[in-house]
């Protein structure tokens, strides 16, 4: 696990250049050498960094002889629904790893959403999956079935779910075991502690359905209320977007016939008083010939559309995107 002691690197040709101003924060060995967890990213709060190692595994020796088989690097991942999810917290601070273990079920996590500290514990949401079906559905051969034979294989593909877990960051030693040790009122989220010493952790489902999960980054790492994502029902592509309340378990909905969202990006207002004072920004890809794609721009607290602009030429559900103010894009020129 690395981090990057600082963001402006000099122009150089060397091709390591980027890893001059990285150390190594914290390391922590795998449960199998031979099968190291899958990672697509990782929560951070405050004080504390939470890596999930999952039972979606990469098979090292399996990779080791794909190109010599003709076999592609997706197919030596494996997914283990027997073994544990090891949920690893580490002190920002000491730069090490909490001593305490810690556990769920298995499942799959591509998104974390947020983490904070409230009353000595440490709280964070992230998408999870029951298996690894969403991946197995992006195979070129699924992608170049024919629509009725894609939907019926998109709805043997497992709903994301919105999960909170709890955990507390100073276990008692003397605690009775399977005693729930979570002290934050509001959630239904549940650590107990086990005969071996670890804490099984089993979390709180906050929304279902919902994916490529955005918040007001101004409360990142901070407590929060709002989610911003994509909404998908039997399918892994987006048909509407949508805001959850946390507080309320509210939602709002945007929707149109004929349109695919892509992930939703929040710009705060310049004189954003509450956190959903802004924007919402998504590229609208048209699945209607005569209809162009275009950006839409909602409000984020009302979900009332502000704008649209169309644009002619063909576009894609576009991932991880990001707004840049003019001021910031104009001091790094």
């Amino acid at each position: 696990f690395v981090t990057s002691v600082s963001s402006l690197l000099n122009h150089t040709d060397d091709k390591n250049a980027c890893f001059k101003n990285c150390e190594i924060f914290c390391s922590i060995p795998c449960r199998s050498l031979l099968s190291p967890s899958y990672y697509h990213s990782f929560g951070m709060s405050e004080n504390y960094i939470i890596l999930l190692e999952q039972p979606f595994k990469l098979d090292i020796l399996k990779m080791a002889t794909a190109y010599f088989k003709g076999a592609n690097w997706s197919s030596c991942l494996g997914w283990h629904p027997k073994e544990k999810t090891y949920i690893h917290i580490i002190d920002r601070r000491t730069k090490a790893a909490l001593p305490t273990k810690f556990y769920t079920d298995a499942l799959v996590v591509y998104h974390h959403v947020n983490a904070y500290e409230e009353n000595n514990h440490l709280i964070f949401d992230i998408i999870a999956y029951e298996d690894n079906s969403l991946y197995e559905m992006f195979y070129l051969a699924n992608m170049k079935l024919v629509d009725n034979e894609f939907e019926m294989k998109g709805k043997n593909v497992t709903l994301p779910h919105c999960k909170r877990f709890v955990i507390p960051l100073d276990v008692d030693e003397k605690i009775d075991l399977d005693t729930n040790i979570v002290r934050v009122h509001g959630t239904t989220a549940r650590a107990l502690k086990q005969q071996d010493g670890y804490v099984y952790c089993t979390p709180e489902v906050l929304f279902t359905g919902i994916e490529l999960p955005r918040i007001n980054y101004d409360y990142n790492g901070k407590m929060y209320r709002y989610i911003y994502a994509s909404k998908v029902l039997w399918q892994p592509i987006p048909t509407k977007i949508i805001k959850c309340d946390i507080l309320t378990r509210s939602c709002l909905e945007w929707e149109e016939e004929h349109c695919w969202p892509a992930e939703p990006v929040f710009v705060k207002a310049p004189d954003a008083k509450d956190e959903d004072d802004g924007v919402l920004l998504s590229c609208i890809v048209s699945t209607d010939a005569k209809k162009s794609s275009f950006l839409l721009v909602l409000d984020a607290k009302t979900f009332k559309e502000v704008g649209r602009a169309s644009v002619s030429v063909d576009m894609h559900l576009d991932l991880h995107g990001i707004f840049i103010p003019e001021t910031e894009l104009s001091a790094n020129i």
